[in-house]
């Protein structure tokens, strides 16, 4: 399932790296730290490559 805005890509990307240990948990904000509790590595991952050229900033 690719992102639907670049908002959502990149907090999807913030998610992975606290799941990868790249980066503290307890850095994570709003959306990147509910989608690093309730989604999988794998959910993430398809989220966080989305490419972003043509995504809105925000879903509306």
């Amino acid at each position: 399932m690719p992102a639907k805005s670049k908002a959502q890509q990149k907090a999807a990307g913030a998610a992975l790296a606290a799941k990868h240990g790249d980066m503290p948990k307890s850095k994570l904000k709003g959306a990147s730290r509910d989608m690093e509790g309730s989604m999988s590595e794998k959910e993430l991952e398809e989220l966080a490559e989305t490419k972003r050229k043509n995504l809105p900033k925000k879903k509306d």
